[in-house]
Protein backbone atom coordinates (compact mmCIF):
# COMPACT_ATOMS: atom_id res chain seq x y z
CA UNK A 1 0.00 0.00 0.00
CA UNK A 2 1.57 3.34 -1.10
CA UNK A 3 2.29 6.06 1.57
CA UNK A 4 -0.44 8.69 0.53
CA UNK A 5 -0.24 10.86 4.34
CA UNK A 6 0.81 14.31 1.89
CA UNK A 7 -2.29 14.71 0.41
CA UNK A 8 -4.18 16.65 2.57
CA UNK A 9 -0.66 19.09 2.91
CA UNK A 10 -0.71 22.82 0.99
CA UNK A 11 0.54 23.22 -1.98
CA UNK A 12 4.24 24.09 -2.07
CA UNK A 13 4.58 27.93 -3.58
CA UNK A 14 6.38 28.36 -6.74
CA UNK A 15 9.76 29.74 -6.74
CA UNK A 16 10.61 33.63 -7.51
CA UNK A 17 13.34 35.40 -8.95
CA UNK A 18 13.62 37.03 -5.28
CA UNK A 19 13.67 33.46 -3.52
CA UNK A 20 16.93 32.57 -1.55
CA UNK A 21 18.06 29.00 -0.84
CA UNK A 22 17.89 28.61 2.50
CA UNK A 23 21.23 27.68 4.32
CA UNK A 24 22.23 23.91 4.50
CA UNK A 25 23.00 22.46 7.41
CA UNK A 26 26.52 22.28 8.89
CA UNK A 27 28.09 19.13 8.48
CA UNK A 28 28.17 17.21 11.60
CA UNK A 29 31.59 17.10 11.71
CA UNK A 30 32.21 21.40 11.97
CA UNK A 31 31.75 23.03 15.12
CA UNK A 32 28.99 25.56 16.09
CA UNK A 33 29.36 28.81 17.61
CA UNK A 34 28.11 27.73 20.59
CA UNK A 35 30.65 24.87 20.82
CA UNK A 36 33.63 27.12 19.44
CA UNK A 37 36.92 27.60 21.78
CA UNK A 38 36.83 30.74 23.19
CA UNK A 39 39.73 33.16 21.62
CA UNK A 40 42.84 33.71 23.58
CA UNK A 41 44.39 36.74 25.04
CA UNK A 42 46.94 37.04 22.18
CA UNK A 43 43.84 37.07 19.90
CA UNK A 44 41.86 39.56 21.96
CA UNK A 45 44.59 41.65 22.18
CA UNK A 46 44.90 41.81 18.65
CA UNK A 47 41.33 42.65 18.27
CA UNK A 48 41.68 45.49 20.39
CA UNK A 49 44.43 46.90 18.71
CA UNK A 50 43.06 46.76 15.52
CA UNK A 51 40.06 47.78 16.27
CA UNK A 52 38.78 51.85 15.18
CA UNK A 53 38.15 53.84 18.23
CA UNK A 54 34.53 54.85 18.60
CA UNK A 55 34.06 57.79 21.06
CA UNK A 56 31.21 56.78 23.68
CA UNK A 57 29.53 60.70 23.34
CA UNK A 58 29.49 62.51 20.51
CA UNK A 59 30.85 66.11 20.83
CA UNK A 60 28.21 68.61 20.36
CA UNK A 61 29.06 72.41 18.63
CA UNK A 62 27.04 75.52 18.77
CA UNK A 63 25.35 76.89 15.34
CA UNK A 64 29.26 79.26 15.04
CA UNK A 65 31.21 76.07 15.31
CA UNK A 66 32.29 76.68 19.34
CA UNK A 67 31.78 73.60 21.64
CA UNK A 68 28.64 73.16 23.39
CA UNK A 69 30.43 74.19 26.79
CA UNK A 70 31.58 77.32 25.85
CA UNK A 71 29.70 80.25 26.74
CA UNK A 72 28.04 82.46 23.77
CA UNK A 73 29.82 85.24 25.06
CA UNK A 74 33.39 83.81 25.57
CA UNK A 75 36.26 85.07 23.44
CA UNK A 76 39.68 84.02 22.87
CA UNK A 77 41.04 86.40 25.03
CA UNK A 78 39.03 85.62 27.93
CA UNK A 79 40.04 82.08 28.44
CA UNK A 80 43.51 83.02 27.55
CA UNK A 81 42.68 85.38 30.93
CA UNK A 82 41.18 81.94 32.43
CA UNK A 83 44.01 79.98 32.07
CA UNK A 84 46.93 82.92 32.92
CA UNK A 85 44.90 83.01 36.10
CA UNK A 86 44.48 79.65 37.31
CA UNK A 87 48.41 79.41 36.83
CA UNK A 88 49.05 81.97 38.45
CA UNK A 89 46.69 81.08 41.60
CA UNK A 90 48.42 77.85 41.30
CA UNK A 91 51.63 79.61 41.55
CA UNK A 92 50.75 81.92 44.61
CA UNK A 93 49.59 78.84 46.57
CA UNK A 94 53.23 77.16 45.90
CA UNK A 95 54.99 79.87 47.17
CA UNK A 96 52.39 80.58 50.36
CA UNK A 97 52.88 76.68 51.32
CA UNK A 98 56.25 76.66 51.14
CA UNK A 99 56.39 80.27 52.97
CA UNK A 100 54.21 79.01 55.58
CA UNK A 101 55.67 75.89 56.56
CA UNK A 102 59.26 77.34 56.66
CA UNK A 103 60.72 76.39 59.93
CA UNK A 104 61.16 79.61 61.98
CA UNK A 105 64.24 80.97 63.01
CA UNK A 106 64.73 82.71 66.35
CA UNK A 107 67.67 84.83 67.40
CA UNK A 108 68.59 84.36 71.16
CA UNK A 109 70.59 87.62 72.40
CA UNK A 110 74.20 86.65 73.28
CA UNK A 111 75.93 86.88 77.15
CA UNK A 112 79.23 88.46 76.84
CA UNK A 113 82.15 87.43 79.12
CA UNK A 114 84.58 90.59 79.48
CA UNK A 115 88.12 89.68 79.31
CA UNK A 116 89.85 89.66 83.14
CA UNK A 117 92.60 92.02 83.99
CA UNK A 118 95.75 89.87 84.06
CA UNK A 119 94.15 86.70 82.49
CA UNK A 120 96.16 84.40 79.61
CA UNK A 121 94.23 82.08 76.90
CA UNK A 122 90.60 82.45 76.68
CA UNK A 123 90.35 84.09 79.61
CA UNK A 124 92.17 87.43 78.31
CA UNK A 125 89.43 86.82 74.95
CA UNK A 126 85.98 88.58 75.03
CA UNK A 127 83.22 85.83 74.51
CA UNK A 128 79.89 85.22 73.70
CA UNK A 129 77.95 83.04 74.44
CA UNK A 130 74.19 81.47 75.48
CA UNK A 131 72.98 79.10 78.21
CA UNK A 132 72.11 75.66 76.79
CA UNK A 133 68.82 75.30 78.49
CA UNK A 134 67.97 78.10 77.29
CA UNK A 135 68.44 77.17 73.31
CA UNK A 136 66.83 73.66 74.02
CA UNK A 137 63.54 75.21 75.37
CA UNK A 138 63.31 77.18 72.28
CA UNK A 139 64.06 74.32 69.83
CA UNK A 140 61.80 71.68 71.69
CA UNK A 141 58.84 73.45 69.07
CA UNK A 142 61.03 72.49 66.66
CA UNK A 143 62.88 75.73 65.10
CA UNK A 144 65.74 77.02 64.81
CA UNK A 145 67.86 79.17 66.98
CA UNK A 146 70.65 81.03 66.35
CA UNK A 147 72.74 83.15 68.62
CA UNK A 148 73.01 86.35 67.86
CA UNK A 149 76.51 88.17 68.22
CA UNK A 150 77.34 92.24 68.84
CA UNK A 151 78.65 93.59 65.49
CA UNK A 152 81.19 96.06 65.24
CA UNK A 153 80.46 98.70 62.19
CA UNK A 154 83.86 100.28 62.89
CA UNK A 155 86.09 97.80 63.73
CA UNK A 156 89.79 98.06 62.94
CA UNK A 157 90.88 94.30 62.25
CA UNK A 158 87.09 93.14 60.98
CA UNK A 159 85.34 95.70 59.79
CA UNK A 160 81.95 94.50 58.49
CA UNK A 161 78.61 96.11 57.11
CA UNK A 162 76.27 94.03 59.15
CA UNK A 163 74.09 95.42 61.02
CA UNK A 164 71.65 94.21 64.18
CA UNK A 165 68.87 95.41 61.91
CA UNK A 166 69.85 92.67 59.17
CA UNK A 167 69.55 90.25 62.33
CA UNK A 168 65.74 91.81 62.97
CA UNK A 169 65.36 91.62 59.09
CA UNK A 170 66.35 87.69 58.33
CA UNK A 171 65.06 86.70 61.51
CA UNK A 172 61.47 85.39 62.94
CA UNK A 173 61.84 86.55 66.31
CA UNK A 174 64.20 87.52 69.32
CA UNK A 175 64.55 85.89 72.76
CA UNK A 176 66.73 88.03 75.52
CA UNK A 177 68.14 85.88 77.73
CA UNK A 178 69.60 86.13 81.29
CA UNK A 179 72.69 87.24 82.76
CA UNK A 180 74.24 89.91 84.26
CA UNK A 181 72.66 92.91 85.69
CA UNK A 182 71.11 96.09 83.73
CA UNK A 183 73.86 98.93 84.51
CA UNK A 184 71.84 101.44 86.68
CA UNK A 185 73.51 103.94 84.61
CA UNK A 186 72.02 102.86 81.32
CA UNK A 187 68.46 103.85 83.18
CA UNK A 188 69.82 107.00 84.60
CA UNK A 189 71.06 105.79 87.93
CA UNK A 190 74.26 105.54 89.59
CA UNK A 191 74.95 102.26 91.34
CA UNK A 192 74.23 102.56 95.49
CA UNK A 193 77.04 99.46 95.42
CA UNK A 194 80.43 99.06 93.49
CA UNK A 195 79.27 95.31 92.28
CA UNK A 196 75.87 96.27 91.03
CA UNK A 197 77.61 98.09 88.08
CA UNK A 198 76.25 95.95 85.56
CA UNK A 199 77.31 95.50 82.07
CA UNK A 200 76.57 98.77 80.44
CA UNK A 201 78.31 97.33 77.04
CA UNK A 202 76.03 94.36 76.83
CA UNK A 203 73.11 96.68 77.34
CA UNK A 204 73.90 98.71 74.50
CA UNK A 205 73.62 95.77 72.50
CA UNK A 206 70.58 94.55 73.36
CA UNK A 207 68.84 97.71 73.55
CA UNK A 208 69.49 98.39 70.08
CA UNK A 209 68.73 94.58 69.30
CA UNK A 210 65.23 95.34 70.99
CA UNK A 211 64.69 98.48 68.72
CA UNK A 212 65.55 96.33 65.53
CA UNK A 213 62.99 93.69 66.43
CA UNK A 214 60.52 96.11 67.01
CA UNK A 215 60.70 98.14 64.79
CA UNK A 216 60.54 95.59 62.23
CA UNK A 217 57.09 94.09 63.88
CA UNK A 218 58.93 90.89 65.31
CA UNK A 219 58.35 89.21 68.56
CA UNK A 220 60.41 89.37 71.32
CA UNK A 221 60.29 87.47 74.79
CA UNK A 222 62.59 88.37 77.73
CA UNK A 223 63.67 86.22 80.11
CA UNK A 224 65.18 87.59 83.94
CA UNK A 225 67.44 90.17 82.90
CA UNK A 226 65.45 90.13 79.42
CA UNK A 227 62.36 91.36 81.45
CA UNK A 228 64.07 94.28 83.01
CA UNK A 229 65.28 95.32 79.76
CA UNK A 230 62.66 95.85 77.99
CA UNK A 231 61.02 97.90 81.35
CA UNK A 232 64.13 99.80 80.69
CA UNK A 233 63.50 100.42 76.89
CA UNK A 234 60.61 101.47 77.38
CA UNK A 235 61.84 104.35 80.12
CA UNK A 236 61.10 102.41 83.20
CA UNK A 237 63.38 102.17 86.24
CA UNK A 238 64.47 99.06 88.39
CA UNK A 239 65.31 98.20 92.06
CA UNK A 240 69.14 97.91 92.33
CA UNK A 241 69.11 94.75 94.74
CA UNK A 242 65.71 93.63 95.98
CA UNK A 243 66.63 93.55 99.75
CA UNK A 244 68.33 96.67 100.54
CA UNK A 245 65.19 98.49 98.36
CA UNK A 246 62.45 96.44 99.13
CA UNK A 247 62.93 95.48 102.91
CA UNK A 248 60.09 93.48 103.36
CA UNK A 249 60.56 91.77 100.68
CA UNK A 250 60.79 88.04 100.11
CA UNK A 251 63.97 86.37 99.39
CA UNK A 252 64.13 86.41 95.10
CA UNK A 253 67.36 84.73 94.91
CA UNK A 254 69.77 82.31 97.44
CA UNK A 255 72.69 79.61 97.28
CA UNK A 256 69.54 77.43 95.92
CA UNK A 257 70.04 78.87 92.71
CA UNK A 258 67.13 77.88 90.17
CA UNK A 259 65.99 75.34 92.81
CA UNK A 260 64.56 78.55 94.71
CA UNK A 261 61.07 79.20 94.29
CA UNK A 262 57.79 80.90 95.26
CA UNK A 263 54.41 81.42 94.03
CA UNK A 264 52.88 84.06 91.47
CA UNK A 265 49.44 85.86 90.98
CA UNK A 266 47.92 87.29 88.16
CA UNK A 267 46.42 90.58 87.92
CA UNK A 268 42.81 91.02 86.53
CA UNK A 269 42.86 91.20 82.68
CA UNK A 270 46.63 89.89 82.41
CA UNK A 271 46.83 87.54 79.27
CA UNK A 272 48.82 85.07 81.06
CA UNK A 273 45.90 84.58 83.77
CA UNK A 274 43.67 84.02 80.49
CA UNK A 275 46.39 81.74 79.49
CA UNK A 276 46.77 79.60 82.90
CA UNK A 277 43.12 80.09 84.46
CA UNK A 278 42.83 76.42 85.88
CA UNK A 279 45.79 77.20 87.68
CA UNK A 280 45.02 78.95 90.64
CA UNK A 281 49.19 79.14 92.57
CA UNK A 282 51.69 79.25 89.81
CA UNK A 283 55.24 78.32 91.07
CA UNK A 284 58.11 79.37 89.46
CA UNK A 285 61.74 79.21 90.32
CA UNK A 286 63.50 82.48 91.47
CA UNK A 287 66.91 83.85 90.56
CA UNK A 288 67.21 87.43 90.18
CA UNK A 289 68.25 90.65 93.16
CA UNK A 290 67.26 93.01 90.40
CA UNK A 291 63.42 93.90 89.73
CA UNK A 292 61.26 96.33 87.92
CA UNK A 293 60.41 99.11 90.21
CA UNK A 294 58.86 102.14 87.92
CA UNK A 295 56.73 100.35 85.10
CA UNK A 296 58.07 101.88 81.51
CA UNK A 297 55.86 103.59 78.44
CA UNK A 298 52.89 101.55 77.62
CA UNK A 299 53.42 98.53 79.76
CA UNK A 300 51.41 96.29 82.26
CA UNK A 301 51.76 93.93 84.81
CA UNK A 302 51.27 90.65 83.86
CA UNK A 303 52.24 88.87 87.20
CA UNK A 304 53.43 89.48 90.56
CA UNK A 305 54.68 87.68 93.72
CA UNK A 306 53.50 87.40 97.11
CA UNK A 307 55.23 90.75 98.16
CA UNK A 308 54.17 92.50 94.84
CA UNK A 309 57.31 92.29 93.42
CA UNK A 310 56.71 92.54 89.41
CA UNK A 311 57.28 88.96 87.81
CA UNK A 312 55.95 89.59 84.10
CA UNK A 313 55.34 92.37 81.55
CA UNK A 314 54.34 93.18 78.65
CA UNK A 315 53.80 95.89 76.19
CA UNK A 316 50.27 96.83 74.96
CA UNK A 317 51.03 98.05 71.92
CA UNK A 318 53.26 95.57 70.45
CA UNK A 319 51.84 91.85 68.60
CA UNK A 320 53.77 90.46 71.38
CA UNK A 321 56.44 91.74 73.79
CA UNK A 322 56.83 90.08 77.01
CA UNK A 323 59.19 89.75 79.76
CA UNK A 324 59.05 86.94 82.26
CA UNK A 325 61.41 87.22 85.61
CA UNK A 326 61.79 84.06 86.24
CA UNK A 327 63.59 81.04 83.74
CA UNK A 328 61.03 79.03 81.85
CA UNK A 329 64.10 77.08 80.06
CA UNK A 330 64.96 75.66 83.49
CA UNK A 331 61.36 73.92 84.64
CA UNK A 332 60.60 70.83 83.23
CA UNK A 333 64.22 69.65 84.95
CA UNK A 334 62.89 71.51 88.29
CA UNK A 335 59.74 69.29 88.75
CA UNK A 336 55.76 69.09 87.67
CA UNK A 337 55.14 71.27 90.52
CA UNK A 338 56.51 73.91 88.46
CA UNK A 339 54.58 76.12 85.82
CA UNK A 340 54.71 74.51 82.36
CA UNK A 341 55.24 77.58 80.24
CA UNK A 342 55.12 75.70 76.84
CA UNK A 343 52.00 78.01 76.31
CA UNK A 344 53.98 80.92 76.41
CA UNK A 345 56.09 79.73 74.22
CA UNK A 346 53.87 78.88 71.96
CA UNK A 347 52.56 82.07 71.76
CA UNK A 348 55.69 83.80 71.01
CA UNK A 349 56.18 81.61 68.07
CA UNK A 350 52.87 81.78 66.63
CA UNK A 351 53.34 85.79 66.46
CA UNK A 352 56.58 84.92 65.11
CA UNK A 353 55.07 83.02 62.50
CA UNK A 354 52.12 85.52 61.73
CA UNK A 355 54.35 88.38 61.77
CA UNK A 356 57.59 86.80 59.46
CA UNK A 357 56.03 89.06 56.05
Amino acid sequence: MSDQSDINLPPVPPATPDARPTADPLPPDLPTASSAAPPTAAEDSAAASSAPFVPSAKLEFNRDGTPAYQAPDDTPWKHVWRVFSARMQSLSDQAGRRLTQRTLKIGVSARIFHPEAGARGLQAKTLQYLEESIAQWVMSRDVLVLMIPTVNTNGMLHPSKIRLRDYAKHLDGLVLQGGADVAPQTYSQTPTRPEWIGDSARDMYELELLHEFIEAGKPVLGVCRGCQLINVAFGGTLYQDIATDVPDAMPHVNDLYDSHRHAISFPPGSSLGALFESNAAPLVNSIHHQAVRDLGRDLVVEAISEDGIVEAVRHAKSRFVMGLQWHPEFHRAGGAELLDCTPILDNFLRAARETRF
